[in-house]
């Protein structure tokens, strides 16, 4: 017959396993990856709603924000690494405090102009080759069950939902897939932005849907976003779900396993 004493060095060593497992997930939350899911479109088709990745926080070095609730106890950046062009980056809002997606577009000192839906960086036209549209059905998408945005509106559900889409050649070299809805939106002509030094900014990749830096913090936008606020870098998709649940495992989409972000 056990002993009393046997059952409680029995249950403690359960809460010591517990307690090690989760320090050991904190740790490599914080230092290491952040399991991140898309729950918007502004990103498409670079990522969808229902997206599941890991950010490598490792990338640009660490801040009070790579940790959870921002309780890193100092400022500035630790092993800071410069964020390149075209980067699709994991950071703070820095109003708000949510976590967003977006890709950096520009540099410290860069100035960004966008001229009728065409990109200008430092006073020179970004390249942009058409390629045809990005078809997706016109269905409620994730958790907030709303239905995507249509350049060829209105659509029937279950109809196709179309946008052109071009691909966008950075100075750098990077390219990505770019999708237009309407040429009429104000974010499509904006002034001329310069970057402030420290600073990045911002754009999705779903153009006309998405909220980034092109819209100022004082009337709801995110504006500039400094060094310290930048938590990783996202370099592939782990699998993706188009139901309303990640773990509605009959809705993940076979096509994006361990896909590679351009």
């Amino acid at each position: 017959m056990a002993s009393i004493d046997g059952k409680k060095d029995g249950l403690w060593e359960n809460v010591k396993t517990i307690i090690y497992a989760l320090l050991i997930a904190g740790l490599f939350r914080t230092l290491f990856f952040q399991p991140f899911w898309i729950p918007s479109g502004s990103m498409k088709e670079t990522l969808l709603i229902g997206d599941f990745l890991f950010v490598n926080k490792m990338a640009y070095g660490y801040s009070r924000y790579s940790c959870p609730f921002a309780i890193c106890p100092f400022s500035g950046r630790i092993f800071a690494s410069d964020p390149e062009r075209g980067d699709v980056v994991v950071f703070r809002h820095p109003g708000t405090g949510a976590d967003y997606i977006k890709r950096l577009i520009g540099l410290p000192g860069d100035t960004v102009q966008l001229r009728d839906g065409v990109l200008f960086l430092n006073g020179e036209e970004v390249p942009q080759t058409p390629d045809g549209n990005f078809v997706e059905e016109y269905a409620r998408q994730g958790s907030s069950g709303q239905f995507p945005r249509c350049e060829n509106a209105p659509v029937g559900e279950g109809g196709d939902c179309l946008k052109s889409r071009v691909i966008e050649t950075l100075p750098n070299g990077v390219s990505y897939p770019v999708l237009n809805i309407t040429s009429t939106g104000a974010a499509d002509s904006t002034p001329v932005f310069t970057v402030p030094e420290g600073e990045f900014f911002f754009m999705g990749d779903n153009r006309d849907n998405s909220l980034d830096s092109r819209m100022p913090r004082s009337v709801g936008g995110v504006g500039f976003v400094p060094f310290d606020h930048l938590i990783g870098r996202a370099r592939h998709v782990m699998f993706s779900a188009e139901g309303r649940s990640l773990y509605m495992f009959w809705t993940w989409r076979g096509d994006r396993f361990f896909e590679s972000l351009r």
